[in-house]
């Protein structure tokens, strides 16, 4: 059995996953994304491995290599369909309410005009997105209608054609924390709550990850999720909302989990590279 494991950087969680795949007695060949070539009339030399395990930090990448090796005949994971459904906010948010997965209210828009008229009815605070992006990268929370206009003037002025496509997402008043669900083909093996006293919660801009016990819905609303977005491996983000219980916000594609193997003593890496093999061996998919 042969892995290519495609990422830009060996961070901790490669490291990890190359240590898991070790001591599973299997091959791993790391390939970088940034010094990649792909000949598109000759992909005979992909077809070495049982499987492309990627790992890049950028989406673009991530979907083009995984588009690649399906055109090789090699099977992949995560597939470029769910890099896809994962890597644009508006399709995930549609896949989960195609699929009934309980999730936040969103507003859509392309024009500042609409844009504030779309804030105005949704009400303040509210949440302005980037549809691509990770990593609270261009989020902003949005207190007043002073604070709207000066930032849907300021994206209108960018000119990028993602900046002029509006998407306003209510404010949910979580308790200081949100949920992050690892899910593993139809299991979720471990979850962590991200506190910080910032409305935004993501560990690498400061939130406190800890133990989070898997409920029975929580397992049941986190495979809900990937399942809508395709499935494989994916780290599901969750609100506690008051009154609603439970609402998945985002679903991500290439999963950072270096801070959650401590929190929960759960040996992520290790089912994740299980998958991986079992994917190459035509267990799964």
């Amino acid at each position: 059995m042969r892995i290519c494991l495609v990422c830009s950087l060996v961070r901790p969680e490669e490291k990890m996953l190359l240590e898991a795949f070790h001591k599973r007695g299997v091959e791993v060949d790391v390939v970088d994304d940034r010094k990649v070539v792909f000949d598109l009339t000759d992909l005979s030399p992909w077809r070495q491995y049982d499987v492309c395990f990627e790992r890049t930090v950028s989406q673009s990448r991530a979907l083009y290599i995984q588009r690649i090796m399906k055109l090789a005949g090699v099977r992949t994971v995560n597939t470029h369909e769910v890099i896809e459904n994962c890597g644009d906010k508006f399709i995930t948010t549609q896949l989960l309410m195609q699929h009934g997965v309980p999730t936040t209210r969103v507003m859509m828009a392309f024009t500042p005009a609409s844009a504030l008229e779309a804030i105005e009815r949704l009400g303040y605070p509210c949440v302005l997105k980037p549809v691509i992006g990770s990593w609270g990268r261009g989020v902003v929370r949005v207190n007043d209608r002073d604070a709207a206009e000066a930032v849907v003037t300021l994206r209108d002025e960018l000119g990028g054609y993602a900046q002029h496509i509006y998407y306003i997402q209510e404010h949910v008043r979580k308790p200081g924390r949100d949920i992050r669900s690892f899910v593993v083909g139809d299991r979720t093996i471990a979850a962590i709550y991200r506190t910080s006293e910032h409305w935004i919660t993501n560990t690498h801009l400061g939130g406190k990850a800890s133990n989070c016990p898997v409920t029975p819905e929580l397992d049941a609303i986190s495979v809900a999720a990937a399942k809508a977005v395709g499935g494989g491996i994916v780290a599901v983000d969750i609100f506690e909302d008051p009154e609603r219980g439970l609402l998945v916000n985002e679903v991500n594609h290439t999963m950072e989990f270096r801070n959650s193997v401590p929190a929960t003593g759960v040996d992520i890496p290790g089912a994740m590279a299980d998958y991986v093999i079992a994917v190459a061996r035509g267990e799964i998919g």
